[in-house]
């Protein structure tokens, strides 16, 4: 494993302090898991603005450190036993941080089970759903004249929120405490807003759901990460 110094990603996006985590990121939903957990943790990280063009996330650079070409992705200096750790999936970098900071994942076998359980609900279903009708009702997809793909995303995207309104009854968060999963699952909400998409899945029709995202939002360290990395410079 490379030195952070040497690592290729930082010939195009360099560290100011190479002791400190680094983020290579951009603020879609699956981008502001990463950004929420660092700033609600209190790690010191730095940020570095990868768009979504191929011109970044195909770079031999960012190839280096993920070769899965998405965002978001890390390298740690200070990883497990001191060694540098490099990671990308969203999912598997919010379990990291919990376990590195020993924050929003329980120590309880049974309680860490339980938000592990709806963070891989979101990374299995939430997520790609929701990702599928903003591409088939706002993006590209929605010039196509079959509309059976953009009814069928609908469908499911409108079925996850009844699961998670159910979930959310008598319920501030999808566990017992605040977590790495309500990290994950809050911003694909806020998503359905950017796809103008709220009103055909019926979004008001759960009010649990509603009062869920705007409890997460209202939160300090969510506010801050919203826009890290800043996509306006």
């Amino acid at each position: 494993m490379l030195h952070l110094n040497a690592h290729p990603i930082t010939a195009r996006w360099p560290a100011q302090d190479p002791s400190k985590l680094q983020l290579y990121s951009y603020p879609t939903p699956n981008g502001r898991k990463v950004s929420i957990a660092l700033e609600e943790m209190g790690l010191p990280y730095e940020a570095h603005l990868i768009t979504l063009s191929d011109a970044d996330v195909k770079s031999p650079e960012f190839l280096s450190l993920n070769p899965n070409n998405k965002i978001p992705a890390i390298i740690d200096p200070n990883g497990p036993d001191g060694t540098q750790i490099e990671l990308f999936e969203s999912g598997a970098i919010l379990i990291y941080l919990a376990e590195k900071t020993s924050k929003f994942l329980s120590s309880d076998p049974k309680k860490r089970f339980e938000t592990l359980q709806w963070l891989m609900w979101q990374m299995g279903g939430l997520g790609p759903m929701s990702g599928q009708l903003g591409f088939f009702y706002k993006f590209a997809g929605a010039e196509i004249e079959d509309l059976r793909p953009q009814k069928r995303y609908i469908a499911e995207v409108n079925r996850l929120l009844s699961v998670l309104n159910k979930r959310l009854e008598g319920r501030d968060w999808v566990a017992d405490d605040y977590s790495i999963a309500d990290m994950a699952i809050a911003p694909w909400i806020a998503a359905l807003e950017f796809y103008g998409a709220e009103e055909a899945v019926g979004l008001e029709n759960f009010a649990n759901v509603t009062a869920y995202r705007d409890r997460f939002f209202a939160r300090p360290a969510v506010e801050r990460a919203k826009s890290i990395p800043n996509p306006n410079g």
